[in-house]
């Protein structure tokens, strides 16, 4: 009866901190979002609104609480990790003594993978994890949906090679479908209801994740403490890749993820998200609840659910389990698409089956948390044609009002005073500087939080280098972030237009691109900017300063993505310590192991998988320009 009370007690106490949280997030970010639209609407109502002035109007209000409320994450992520912890979040250390009882099975899914990397990174993990008491504990599974026979002859002599050396038998497992249905989803699926009896909690790698042992066991160890709680989720850092825009990623990333997921964790609490990798399951509610329903309809809006994991999490909120995301459980890594067009074809995966949860977010008894994790996945693709539309109006705005000029006198209007024009340069200046707050502050709060850490400051190679670090990764991010809304704007139309992506095996080496193949995904991007950029000049002269970072990351697409692929470059800076991060300063034993065991690389230059493309105020522009980019650069942490 006691523990019932105190259960009972937590339950409500939990309530109390989420009703209160929620209420000031959501309503700091209507609050920001208001503010900023009200400025908007009086410097657009000057001189008059008609139907373009009235269509930017509420395409920027949408656009504005999109990033007040990634803004007001960042805060709550800084005050937290400056006070030092959350009282009301699931805290490793507090179960860290705690003896085992559950069992778990550590699945990793693989689909034509580089088996020598694969199985590199998993003889990192056992090798950690076989140091630790509670390694008998831990019984690992390869689940490979590998379709080439000549790469699963690979994968099946790459397992008999570790039984031996490792002395695995009984305890690591390889099984191959013969049929890949329901990709990675069927995949797990087919394990839980094969073997998934035998085990508690089911740990969940992706073919690119590395953890370290003590990692495994706080998972572990957390669940059996939580009986009630049905995921917990591991925050993966960026680590492992060299190129120039691989590591732009891993330090901006590892910099200011801990920070936002920290921010995450304080409003979401128990309703967090799954990311469909680095994350523990509990097997028996998984089993029951989360089954994936197949949507209506041909894809790639009907189907299988191409994005599983966001949805599995819904389902096992709705029986009443929690979702946790822990930033804090140390030792979580993953690597990163290398160069632009990997980073983009991967994100047009994400696109298709972030939009087909449209479909699932009308399903009966789902959290209503849930419902806006799947609308803040839609969200996060279609602001991005939602910001191009916003930068054409107002490209078409300023450039009518350029060539007919102000209506001193309007039509119909029996009047001998003049209507002069009306300038809002306070409201402008105060918008200006809002926008700017918004956007670029929480890097600074990142920075600054590893500043004011002896420890932290020295991993990223001191201050100065840490400073110089932020400054040419946020002006690489606004280069790119026009190229990431145009590849993102034409993934939604691909799908609107019925068009489903494949499923391929994702390149996960340093490759290069070369000139020819920049140009050939670049062309288009090449050619608006030419265009849109030469019709500004042409008509609106002034207006192309505002526009200028928009154009010149179209016009400068092919040489960005050529260049920033180039493992070479990204050596070059490391060897003089721009954009290090704590991983390569002092690189963990897992990382260190699964380095030493792969194969050397040769610079790839083939070609990826093909990938097609398909308001009149000022800060219009800049604004679009640097949202789209927090959003290129953000927390990119989904699973593929």
């Amino acid at each position: 009866m006691d523990t019932m009370n105190l259960t009972s007690r937590g339950e409500r106490w939990l309530q109390y901190q989420a009703l209160w949280r929620r209420t000031a997030f959501f309503g700091f970010t209507l609050l920001t979002a208001c503010t900023g639209g009200f400025l908007m609407f009086d410097i657009l109502r000057a001189n008059g609104m008609g139907p373009l002035e009235v269509a930017g109007l509420i395409l920027f209000v949408v656009l504005f609480i999109w990033i007040s409320g990634a803004f007001w994450t960042a805060v709550a992520g800084f005050i937290v990790r400056l006070i030092g912890h959350d009282p009301a979040a699931l805290r490793p250390e507090t179960d860290a003594l705690r003896p085992l009882q559950g069992r778990t099975a550590v699945i990793l899914p693989i689909y034509n993978e580089e088996t020598a990397r694969v199985f590199a990174g998993l003889d990192a993990i056992w090798s950690s994890l076989a140091a630790l008491p509670q390694a008998q504990c831990f019984d690992f599974f390869v689940l490979s949906d590998t379709c080439r026979p000549e790469i699963a002859a690979l994968e099946e002599q790459a397992w008999r090679d570790m039984l031996a050396r490792r002395g695995a038998g009984g305890r690591l497992f390889y099984r191959r479908r013969s049929e890949n249905s329901g990709r990675k989803a069927g995949n797990i699926a087919q394990f839980v209801r094969n073997w998934g009896g035998a085990y508690d909690y089911m740990l969940v790698l992706d073919a690119d994740s590395v953890m370290c042992g003590q990692a495994l066991v706080t998972l572990a160890q957390m669940m059996d403490s939580h009986p009630q709680v049905g995921i917990i989720q591991a925050l993966p850092l960026l680590a492992g890749r060299e190129t120039l825009f691989a590591r732009l990623l891993q330090f901006a990333v590892r910099l200011n993820g801990p920070m936002f997921a920290t921010g995450l964790t304080f409003w979401q609490l128990g309703e967090s998200n799954y990311w469909g990798h680095n994350a523990i399951v509990r097997l028996r509610p998984f089993a029951e609840h989360c089954s994936l329903p197949r949507l209506r309809g041909a894809p790639p809006f009907g189907g299988e659910i191409l994005s599983h994991d966001i949805v599995e999490a819904a389902l096992m909120r709705r029986a009443s389990y929690r979702i946790w995301l822990v930033p804090d459980i140390a030792g979580s890594w993953e690597e990163v698409p290398t160069n632009v067009i990997d980073f983009a074809a991967r994100d047009r995966r994400w696109a298709q089956g972030n939009l087909q949860h449209l479909g699932v977010m009308p399903m009966r008894g789902l959290h209503w948390l849930s419902r806006i994790h799947m609308l803040t996945g839609v969200l996060s693709y279609v602001t991005s044609p939602m910001w191009l539309l916003v930068l054409i109006l107002s490209s078409i705005v300023t450039s009518i009002e350029a060539v007919t000029g102000h209506q001193y006198f309007q039509a119909g209007a029996h009047s001998l005073f003049p209507s002069w024009p009306q300038y809002r340069n306070g409201e402008i200046d105060a918008l200006l500087s809002m926008t700017a707050t918004i956007l670029f502050l929480p890097k600074m709060l990142g920075a600054a939080l590893a500043l004011r850490n002896r420890h932290l400051r020295a991993a990223y190679g001191g201050a100065r280098k840490l400073v110089k670090g932020v400054l040419f990764e946020q002006a690489m991010s606004m280069l790119l972030a026009p190229t990431m809304m145009l590849f993102h704007t034409s993934f939604v139309l691909r799908a609107l237009l019925g068009r489903s992506v494949g499923w391929d095996a994702q390149p996960r080496g340093d490759r290069g691109i070369t000139w020819r193949e920049g140009l050939k995904r670049h062309k288009w991007h090449l050619f608006l900017g030419l265009v849109w950029g030469g019709a500004i000049l042409a008509l609106a002269p002034k207006f192309i300063w505002w526009m200028l970072p928009v154009i010149a990351g179209m016009l400068i697409a092919v040489p960005f993505t050529v260049l920033t692929s180039r493992a070479s470059l990204g050596r070059a800076l490391r060897a003089r310590g721009w954009l290090l991060t704590p991983e390569e300063t002092a690189p963990p034993p897992e990382l260190a192991a699964a380095a030493v065991a792969r194969p050397p690389e040769t610079p790839m230059l083939e070609p990826a998988p093909a990938l097609e493309l398909c308001v009149r105020v000022p800060p219009l522009a800049p604004l679009a320009m640097a949202s789209s980019e927090s959003a290129c650069v953000g927390l990119t942490t989904r699973a593929a």
